[in-house]
């Protein structure tokens, strides 16, 4: 059994200074926490794999495929492999949970 404590997983990010810090992986998903500061900008491109994003605090804005939607906390979000989708319009700090299925770059080539 793998049991994750939320401050655990923010002082690992702290520490590894990146946007992303993954804190499992697994044979057919990883997990990890996403933060975004507000008024930055999301750096990120389409992934090889799916993902479901959770978001924990902040308030943004996602597009997804050209359509954009404003998400707060509770908010659960699909994106399926090599779609376009970027968080924008950050009004609050973003802190997300991220599952990538399979796991993050497991299908880069």
């Amino acid at each position: 059994m793998d049991v994750f404590d939320i401050n655990q997983i923010v002082e690992g990010h702290a520490a590894n200074g990146e946007l992303y810090h993954e804190f499992f992986e697994a044979k057919r998903l990883s997990v990890g926490l996403y933060v975004l500061k507000s008024g930055t900008a999301d750096p990120q491109t389409p992934h090889t794999e799916d993902e479901i994003y959770y978001v924990v605090s902040g308030k943004a804005t996602i597009e997804i495929d050209g359509e954009h939607r404003t998400i707060g906390p509770g908010a659960v979000i699909y994106v399926g492999e090599h779609v376009d989708h970027r968080f924008h319009t950050i009004t609050e700090d973003l802190n997300v949970i991220v599952v990538f299925a399979p796991p993050r770059h497991s299908l880069r080539t």
